[in-house]
C-alpha cells in the first residue's frame, strides 16, 4: 500500500483592511464566521462600521468564506 503525504493543517484565515487606518490584518475565519462576528471580534459597536467586498455594503447576517478580503470602514467618529 502507498502512503500518502500528509499535508500540515492551515487554518482558514480572511485578510481584513481597516479603514480610515489602511491596517490590513488577518483574521481566523472560525471567529468571523458572518458580518456581525466579524464587527464583535474587532472591538467595534454594531452600526459604527461599513463591511465592504467587492464595492458592495454587507448586512450582519452575510456570511464571511476562507480566504476573502474585505474593507471595515468606520462610519462614525471616535471622539
Amino acid at each position: 500500500m502507498e502512503e500518502k503525504e500528509l499535508k500540515p493543517f492551515t487554518e482558514s484565515t480572511l485578510t481584513v483592511i481597516l479603514q480610515p487606518e489602511e491596517e490590513t490584518r488577518i483574521i481566523p475565519r472560525h471567529k468571523a464566521k458572518n458580518v456581525k462576528r466579524l464587527i464583535e471580534f474587532l472591538g467595534l459597536r454594531p452600526y459604527t462600521a461599513l463591511v465592504i467586498r467587492n464595492n458592495i455594503p454587507l448586512t450582519p447576517d452575510v456570511p464571511l468564506y476562507p480566504e476573502q478580503t474585505v474593507i471595515v470602514r468606520k462610519v462614525m467618529s471616535s471622539g
